[in-house]
This record gives C-alpha cells, structure tokens and sequence, in this order.
C-alpha cells in the first residue's frame, strides 16, 4: 500500500501543531483524542476518518479544506 498521502498529512499536522507550539500530549487533549493514534497519524500510518479530519481542522482552528492545503 502506497503510504504518500498519509505520510503528507501527518507532516501537514506536524507542522501545524509545531505552530501552535503544543505538544502532541497538548493537542490530544485539547481534541479529545489517544495521544497513540495522533501519533500514529502524524508519522504517516494511520488513514484518517472524516470525523476525525474534523476534529483535528477544529483543533486548529481552520476548515478540512485549509488543513488539507499543500498534502498530495
């Protein structure tokens, strides 16, 4: 299975959260979701749901649009 999409949208969120200057324990919490499953999406191995492509845009502050900005 071809992982480049996952792997782009887990440094998408790496980078997003790395600007909000939170922690991945931080982030999870303020989103309500396993810090192991954020973890695993940040690293490219996880393929994420829509509900939680919306709960990690909400945690950002920005649309699943403007979270997908730039992923390919």
């Amino acid at each position: 299975m071809d992982t480049t999409l996952q792997k782009s949208f887990g440094m998408r969120c790496k980078e997003l959260r790395a600007g909000l200057g939170c922690s991945q324990e931080q982030f999870v919490n303020l989103i309500e979701m396993d810090r192991s499953y954020y973890a695993s999406i940040e690293v490219g191995r996880r393929n994420v749901s829509l509900s939680n492509l919306k709960k990690i845009a909400d945690g950002f502050h920005i649309t699943i649009s403007e979270l997908m900005r730039d992923v390919s």
